[in-house]
């Protein structure tokens, strides 16, 4: 089984598990039930921001929700066979324990997997002029889905977009998006993936229908890291668990990048605070500069910032998430400042990491700095 197969990230060609490809969620249940029964009831909202950890399943729910209304809502508008000539299911009341399932060899599933259903449209971020995938989302790409959305539905029902991930928009693409939301054209449904719905605009976030999904469950976790990764070692797989949050896509790229190692590494200089060993930190650094070191910054980034949390938690009166030595390193810091202190670092080190996502900041200086950052606030 691949192992994004439930990860919130960009579909790709070669990952026959994506969530636009995926034919099942486990763990979230009420989630798939509020969306259901608002469609099967005819009160469905038109744009819905599914908020929740990055890796719970948000983009496989949207994309099985978007099947889901291609599939019974054309029927519901009376509409005879479509251009492929296929016949669809009669509307069927939500029920059971998965009510948004659509069998694989359904032609609406296998079109939504391919891309190519003509009433389907993903808003994600794509190639710039150089070929390379762009940081965020343009305006220039918004608009393509204001023309979508003004089209007939090409199938005699709905049309569908997927915003995967609005986290990304630009301030000209999301206030473009706005638009849209404002005056939603009919038989129009909006979907926005959120991993940080912070980071929206407040008249975006108050234009949907918010739905969170849950983290999951410790044991439904461990059954699907055995399921994706049947030979990762007990030890390992407890340890990436442990960091993951409840988030199973969180699990498999923590397992992928060997995240408990790392975050071992994390640990040891946290716990050397206020005086990290800077040719320590320095060769840490350099592991992440080669050309394969992208991913390893990315799942060292997701641990500082978890690191960088528990303590804003904890000094806020919060109740810790962290065990074992985690906890001893955490009350370490905890103890060396205040509320204010601890703010200021987690600002400057979200934006430090952020900022090199975007625009590729030298990854060695930016791990130097958020230390260096973190060893005076240690100082008290």
């Amino acid at each position: 089984m691949n192992a994004r197969a439930v990860s919130d990230s960009t579909d790709t060609e070669d990952d026959p598990h994506a969530p636009r490809r995926n034919p099942a969620l486990v763990g979230q249940a009420d989630a798939q039930r509020a969306l259901a029964d608002g469609f099967g009831a005819g009160r469905l909202a038109h744009a819905w921001l599914l908020t929740g950890p990055k890796g719970i399943g948000k983009a496989t729910l949207a994309y099985r929700f978007a099947r889901h209304v291609l599939a019974r809502g054309r029927a519901d508008a009376d509409a005879g066979p479509s251009l492929f000539g296929d016949t669809l299911p009669e509307p069927e009341p939500a029920g059971g324990d998965d009510p948004l399932f659509l069998a694989p060899e359904d032609p609406v599933f296998q079109r939504v997997a391919a891309g190519g259903h003509s009433d389907l449209m993903t808003l994600e971020r794509t190639p710039g002029s150089t070929g390379k995938l762009r940081t965020e989302i343009v305006v220039e790409d918004v608009r393509n889905v204001i023309h979508f959305l003004n089209l007939t539905a090409g199938e005699g029902g709905w049309r569908v977009v997927i915003v995967d991930s609005a986290d990304d928009l630009n301030p000209n693409a999301a206030n473009a998006l706005l638009k849209v939301l404002e005056e939603p054209p009919p038989r129009a449904l909006l979907l926005l993936v959120s991993h940080n719905p912070g980071r929206l605009l407040p008249t975006i976030r108050s234009r949907c229908r918010k739905l969170r999904l849950a983290a999951l469950e410790s044991d439904t976790l461990d059954g699907l890291l055995q399921h994706y990764l049947p030979a990762l070692d007990p030890d390992e797989r407890a340890a990436v668990a442990a960091l993951s949050d409840g988030s199973i896509g969180r699990a498999l790229d923590l397992a992928r990048a060997d995240g408990a190692a790392l975050n071992d590494q994390i640990l040891d200089f946290l716990s050397q605070m206020p005086s990290p060993n800077i040719a320590e930190l320095q060769a840490f650094g350099a592991t992440m500069t080669k050309a394969d070191g992208a991913e390893r910054f990315e799942t060292m980034a997701d641990l500082l910032r978890r690191h960088l949390a528990g303590i804003v938690r904890q000094v806020s009166g919060g109740m810790p998430r962290a065990e074992g030595r985690n906890t001893a390193v955490l009350e370490h810091l905890t103890a060396a400042g205040g509320l204010d202190r601890w703010l200021e670092v987690w600002d400057k080190a979200d934006d430090l990491l952020h900022r090199t996502e975007r625009i590729h900041l030298d990854r060695k200086q930016v791990i130097l700095n958020i230390f260096l950052t973190i060893a005076e606030a240690a100082r008290g």
